[in-house]
């Protein structure tokens, strides 16, 4: 990671250059802290302590990541990828991470087997997880400093097949519970947190499909798919929460678009990867 120090903060010290104007945590700074060479200026070891000019350059070196995940040569799309991100296009039916009856074909495991031919190391940090059966766009960060900044500077778009019939746009706004006797599976109901949905409608497929564009001012578990199943509209294809499976193997939702702003150059960076549900299914 390399940072160049502007000229209004002139004389600022390392640190509060670093925790205050690079979201460098606490933790990440002691960590480089402990490295050798893991904060220089100008090519030079430098301390926290030391003051530093308009014009000067830091450059931060993470130490290497202990791997523990193994891996695996899996066909998996990786449509955008630098020294600090990684972007998958994930097909569904792959789980994100390693579970107990999955070990071996996940994003992970190809997340691995690519960094390993790559020559890098590093853990796989994944910034929007997807369920196993979603499709789309998954982000993920190549450090710590990485996974910690795009937390708060991401934004995804999901597109949906719901069944019925929808039109124009507007918001669900219904707090999410755990449903009673139910592991994972969520229902609106009093107790819950708050979640909301906005939704426009692409397209109607008569009265028995919309296609719809899904933007989350929340990210709880199995939001899309509770609420609108809760209103009515479950997803084409997502049997768990009232959808037919007669024709869609799975649930038809697909995270199509993610806009981040750079950890780094504090560019915005947005992709978009869009799916036709009925080419799937021919």
């Amino acid at each position: 990671m390399r940072f160049t120090v502007p000229g209004e903060l002139e004389g600022i010290c390392v640190k509060d250059f670093l925790r205050k104007h690079c979201s460098v945590s606490a933790r990440s700074l002691a960590r480089l802290k402990r490295t050798e060479m893991g904060i220089t200026c100008n090519g030079e070891h430098t301390r926290s302590i030391d003051i530093l000019h308009a014009g000067d350059t830091i450059e931060l070196r993470f130490p290497d990541d202990d791997m523990h995940i193994e891996p695996v040569n899996l066909p998996v799309e990786i449509v955008y990828e630098d020294s600090q991100v990684i972007v998958f296009n994930k097909p569904p039916y792959m789980p994100v991470h390693p579970v107990k009856d999955y070990h071996l074909n996940t994003l992970a495991n190809a997340a691995a087997y690519h960094a390993e031919i790559m020559g890098e190391r590093y853990i796989f940090r994944v910034i929007n997880r997807l369920d196993k059966d979603t499709s789309g766009l998954v982000l993920a960060a190549k450090n710590a400093y990485a996974a910690a900044f795009l937390k708060n500077h991401t934004e995804k778009l999901y597109i949906a097949l719901c069944e019925g019939r929808i039109d124009g746009s507007g918001t669900i706004d219904e707090p999410l519970r755990l449903k009673e006797g139910h592991g994972i599976q969520r229902e609106i109901g009093e107790g819950g947190v708050r979640a909301i949905t906005h939704y426009t409608t692409v397209k109607n497929y008569g009265d028995e499909y919309t296609l719809l564009e899904i933007h989350l001012e929340t990210g709880r578990t199995h939001q899309i798919r509770a609420h609108f199943s809760c209103k009515g509209y479950p997803l084409a294809g997502d049997d768990m929460y009232g959808g037919r499976r007669e024709k869609f193997p799975r649930q038809c939702l697909h995270c199509a678009e993610i806009s981040f702003i750079h950890p780094e150059s504090g560019k915005t960076v947005t992709i978009r990867k869009n799916i036709d549900f009925f080419e799937e299914i021919k």
